[in-house]
This record gives C-alpha cells, structure tokens and sequence, in this order.
C-alpha cells in the first residue's frame, strides 16, 4: 500500500493568525488528569487543545452541546463530542453546527449517522462486495426477530457502541437474545454478530493536500489471547492494561485487498476529515472481513491513527494539522493554498 508523506500540509501562519477555532470536547477544559468515569479520554481532550495550541491556532474552548444553541463565535469548530450520553449522540454536534452554518470538522451529520450504525455500514459493505461477518440488528421497539443465523459464539453490543462498552462474548442465541433484552432496556439498539478470530485490522484514512483520501499504513491489534474481548475498563486506561499491542501490517496481499475493500466503500462516506476502517483477519484462513468505520474517531497520540502516521514519520502535531488544514480548505476557509511539506 503506497504512501506519500508529502500529502502532509503546512496551514499559512496569516490563516493561523486569521483564523478562531472553538474546541468542543467533554473533558476540553480538563488539566490533563485521567476521568474518573472516562479515563483516558480526558488526557487525549487535553493533549488535542495542547496541539492546536502549539500549531498556532487561536483556540477557545466549550465542553457542552449548549455551547452550540447560539452561533459561536469563531470561525470553526474542532469538535470531539462525541458520546454525550444518550442514543445517536454523536450527530448532534454536527446537527447543531449546521444549523448555525458553522464550519466544522469531521463530516455532515447524515455520514455520521450512518457511520455509527454499525448494521447499516455492513450493509453498505455488503452492496459493494465487501466481506463482512453474519449479523442481525435487533432495534429496540422495533418487530419481533428470530436469531437468523447460525454460529458456535456470537458478539452481543450497542449498535453504537463506543470503546466496546456493552459488549459481549456467548455461546448460544439464548445468551445473546437476554443480553439483546438487557441492552434494550438501556435505551440501545443491540447488533449480535457470529464472533471471528480476534485480530482487528485498522486502515487509517485522512484528508491531505490534494482533497483526497489518503489511506494510511493498516494497524493490527494483536492481543496475547486473541479469544478475549478487551473491556470497556482496559480501552478508557480506567485499568492498567499498557498500550495497545499494534503492529503494522506487513503481508503484501493482505495490504493490496485492505487498500481494495476500503476504497470501495470510501465513495460512499467521502468527504470527511478523518476515520478508521475496521476489518477482522483471520490468518489461519486468510479471511479479512469488514467491521465497521469510525469516523471523527480517537485522534489521541497513543491510538492507531497517529501511531500509523508515525511508522512514516508523520508526527501527531503534523497529522493534527494536515487534517484540520484539509478541512479548512475544503469548506474554503483559507485565503492562501497550504504548502505540502515531507515529513
């Protein structure tokens, strides 16, 4: 999968200096301390200001959507709030900012949408050929469903689940069927899926110079028990599980069909700024099956999309900016062209 680090881009200091940027993130305002509820995500909303920051941005910062009932005052949104805590949270920010007409990374609300609904993405996958697991979506309030396919164990999760909260591992549609009742009385939707070897695959996508996606090198997340689900806790650092075991995909032929099945369904999501498709590889059969997409997805130093851009010597603040800088010019922010620059 080729790659070109002069895709990066250098923003001109007279729109750095031009341009106001609102920060809005939960833990936005935060002094870089681990949440007790969220953990980990509080460092990363504190590490992304600490960035823009030091890119050179005039940066302001919110960590609520009714920071959003009025048009900010700024000129464009940095926005992570995502999770806020109640169902399809995660477009309400997007929905907001465009009502008010406020530039803002990410993408439209709908692509978010769709994106976090994990069933129609597979869908989505489905119509373009790409290989996906079995799965069902049970939609809370919706018709009464029988299990619709077989497997020896199954994965039982919010169908807009984040961090692999809700999630489980059974061994029979019994199983998933209760746990489909008790994510259902949390106000969720419930996806059960036929479980594969537990080996996810990671293709980093971002905007560049050019206005063109640009597909990062994939990251496998290879656990010393691929037959374990990781926790909600051990993803939020709420419990010391260390950093998570990526290494890059280096199998010729499983490089060519990632970059191969994630650009058949790039014409569907595009544009958006950042994301990260998700498959499962399975090396005993060689089977690669598509997951999920993430988009407007963990940024975070320690997490796959930087730590990809880092095996081609692309450093965070770098990256931080060539996204930003992608999305600025793509919604015609800028009053000078970005300079791309090698890493």
């Amino acid at each position: 999968m080729p790659t070109h680090i002069d895709r990066c881009i250098r923003i001109s200091p007279a729109d750095k200096a031009r341009l106001r940027l609102l920060f809005l993130a939960k833990h936005a305002r935060a002094s870089g301390q681990p949440d007790a509820v969220d953990g980990n995500h509080a460092l990363y909303h504190h590490e992304m200001r600490s960035t823009l920051g030091a890119i050179g941005f005039n940066v302001s910062a919110a960590d609520s959507y009714e920071a959003l009932f009025d048009r900010p005052d700024a000129d464009f949104v940095v926005t992570l709030l995502n999770r806020g805590g109640f169902q399809n949270s995660e477009m309400l920010a997007p929905l907001l900012l465009s009502w008010r007409a406020m530039p803002h990374m990410g993408a439209s609300p709908i692509l978010r949408g769709v994106s976090d609904d994990k069933y129609l993405s597979k869908l989505i996958a489905q119509a373009h050929g790409v290989p996906t697991m079995a799965a069902q979506i049970f939609r809370r309030g919706g018709l009464p469903a029988q299990p619709g396919f077989a497997a020896e164990r199954l994965v039982v999760k919010p169908n807009a689940s984040s961090a692999s909260w809700g999630l489980a591992m059974v061994d029979s549609w019994d199983e998933a069927l209760a746990h489909v009742d008790h994510l259902q009385a949390l106000g969720h939707d419930a996806l059960v899926e036929a479980w594969a070897p537990l080996l996810d695959i990671a293709v980093p996508v971002v905007g560049g110079s050019g206005g063109e996606p640009w597909l990062l090198p994939p990251m496998m997340y290879v656990p010393a028990d691929p037959h374990r689900a990781r926790s909600h806790e051990e993803k939020r650092g709420l419990i010391d599980a260390g950093d998570d075991p990526l290494v890059l995909v280096e199998d010729r032929d499983v490089l060519v069909r990632l970059d191969d099945l994630t650009r058949r369904l790039l014409p569907e999501l595009w544009p958006f700024d950042y994301g990260r498709f998700e498959f499962r590889y399975d090396p005993a059969t060689g089977a690669v099956q598509f997951m999920e997409v993430n988009l407007s997805c963990n940024l975070w130093s320690k997490k796959t999309i930087s730590r990809s851009a880092a095996s081609i010597g692309v450093d965070h603040q770098t990256l931080v900016e060539t996204i930003i800088g992608h999305s600025l010019e793509r919604q015609g922010l800028l009053t000078e062209a970005p300079m791309r620059v090698a890493a």
